[in-house]
């Protein structure tokens, strides 16, 4: 056996373990939620923007992207943009290593993978932000709530022109509101892509966690998920994710479509 095949299979058999290893892992919903407590997840940028995640989270999403290559990313929930521009990084990447593969010498490659963003709200000088920063033309931004149905059909026609879709879901978190996302989006994830839905955690908190807040335990993104799923048998949670990176904000809530 190669020394990297035996250190692939040796970590996923770490990974494996992890799942059953319940001290460690309520180690780490503790240590989850005092940071949450502790607004920790606001202290992260990628590439110069505010990303409000735990950096878990983005390894997490940075590692899908490289293993599945989607050519298309939709995003609801923009806030500070750094969600997109670390996918559309990463997008780049991609395209700029295929380049590489394919012979190419200049660096200089087309904005053929985009990220396309959705935000009811999406404040002046964020978007601003964004329009100016150097992954600004793998960018695009629609405003508007992500459950209207106009909204909706635009993101649907956007997507036609791809053939290779990741969805994130990260906007408003009541129960409700993800349960139409999934609804609208879900199935534009491409068969051995993810739909990914931000902020599960919110069901493993105590009662009135967020008390400034709509959503809270039992109306959040992982009961709506959990409902959807009952439905939607077409996808999975991957729990390879969670048993890897173990601090997340979403646990559950990495869907791999398998059919």
């Amino acid at each position: 056996m190669s020394p990297i095949k035996q250190f692939e299979n040796e970590r996923t058999a770490r990974i494996q373990s992890n799942g059953d290893n319940t001290a460690f892992q309520q180690m780490s919903m503790d240590w989850s939620q005092k940071a949450m407590s502790e607004m920790y997840m606001y202290n992260f940028s990628a590439l110069g923007r505010p990303i409000i995640q735990f950096p878990q989270d983005m390894v997490a999403v940075q590692e899908l992207i490289w293993q599945v290559k989607p050519d298309l990313i939709v995003e609801t929930g923009i806030a500070h943009g750094g969600s997109l521009i670390q996918s559309a990084m990463m997008l780049a990447m991609l395209d700029i290593c295929e380049a590489i593969e394919n012979g190419e010498t200049s660096m200089s490659v087309a904005s053929s993978r985009k990220v396309l963003g959705v935000d009811i709200d999406i404040r002046q000088h964020n978007r601003e932000a964004i329009e100016n920063h150097p992954m600004s033309s793998r960018i695009e931004m629609i405003q508007g709530s992500s459950i209207d149905s106009d909204i909706v059909a635009r993101v649907h026609e956007f997507s036609k022109a791809y053939k290779n879709i990741m969805v994130m879901l990260d906007s408003m978190h009541t129960h409700d509101h993800v349960l139409e996302e999934l609804n609208a989006y879900a199935n534009l994830t491409t068969i051995g892509n993810y739909c990914i839905v931000f902020d599960t955690f919110v069901e493993d908190l105590p009662e009135g966690f967020f008390s400034d807040r709509p959503w809270n335990k039992g109306d959040n993104p992982k009961t709506a998920l959990h409902q959807w799923l009952k439905s939607n048998t077409n996808f999975e949670i991957d729990k390879s994710v969670d048993n890897k990176f173990l601090i997340s904000v979403a646990p559950d809530g990495y869907l791999k479509r398998v059919s």
